[in-house]
């Protein structure tokens, strides 16, 4: 970085860097994030749904801001949940082939509007998968995604994270991007979609450049957003090629990475 840079703006995943396996956030962390608040927006960007983001920014004290949800697919304005922007595409090819190559998996879509906040899922998924207070409907694949939807998640907790490496491979995705999860998670969004698709939107409305961006992450769905930011830091616990992707390497969650990063400037 040029001597002097200091980020104007901080890009926060959540899982795996602000909060651990077991669902738990640290008091450093939580310090770190409130002080560089005070000072700069801070934007999360997560693959969650906004719904079970806000409990997050709600626990973080985190003032009006922006979130980036839904790997990207969409910004919403918080406290309020105004849609600024929103991505989707038709997931029924990807469907299909689900279901030709893997047809144990297990798939979910998230349900916006009219009332309903939450998932439609083909069969239940594991406890906190997808967050808490959440609310889930079991439908067929048919009723699964009626219309277009901002991203279609698939779950395997039979399979191993390679398996779905592989399986990504297989299923022959076009027309989509994706994003293997840190297990047998696999996270299908629009073509051309990921977090820095929502970064853009998020600091347009800021009036600041990527130049001015700080970001940090850990998961494969992290990569383009630590490109993309004037300053990537991938987590001491990344897979080896998010941390290839990032400038630098901080410690891993357990061990209060964001803090430690986030301390050299607020």
């Amino acid at each position: 970085m040029i001597d002097g840079w200091r980020p104007k703006a901080v890009a926060l995943d959540i899982d795996g860097t602000l909060i651990d396996h077991d669902e738990r956030i640290s008091s450093a962390v939580i310090d770190a994030v409130r002080r560089a608040a005070g000072q700069v927006p801070i934007i999360l960007a997560t693959g969650r749904a906004y719904q079970t983001t806000k409990p997050v920014a709600e626990l973080l004290g985190l003032r009006d801001g922006l979130v980036v949800a839904s790997n990207g697919a969409r910004t919403v304005r918080y406290p309020s949940g105004e849609v600024v922007d929103e991505r989707t595409f038709d997931p029924s090819t990807v469907i299909a082939s689900v279901r030709e190559h893997a047809p144990n998996a297990r798939m979910a879509v998230e349900e916006h509007g009219e009332g309903r906040h939450g998932y439609r899922v083909t069969a239940p998924f594991p406890d906190g998968d997808l967050g808490t207070g959440a609310a889930i409907r079991v439908v067929s694949d048919a009723e699964l995604a009626p219309e277009p939807v901002t991203r279609l998640i698939i779950r395997d907790p039979e399979a191993s994270e390679a398996d779905f490496v592989d399986l990504a491979g297989r299923l022959g995705l076009h027309g989509v991007s994706y994003f293997v999860g840190w297990t047998a998670w696999l996270d299908i969004a629009p073509e051309g979609v990921d977090k820095s698709t929502g970064l853009k939107v998020a600091l347009a409305q800021y009036d600041l450049d990527p130049a001015d961006l700080l970001a940090i992450g850990d998961g494969r769905n992290d990569i383009e957003m630590l490109v993309y930011a004037g300053l990537g830091i991938s987590m001491g616990s990344a897979p080896d090629e998010v941390k290839v992707a990032a400038d630098e390497v901080t410690k891993s969650v357990q061990d209060d990475g964001v803090a430690a990063v986030l301390n050299r400037w607020f």
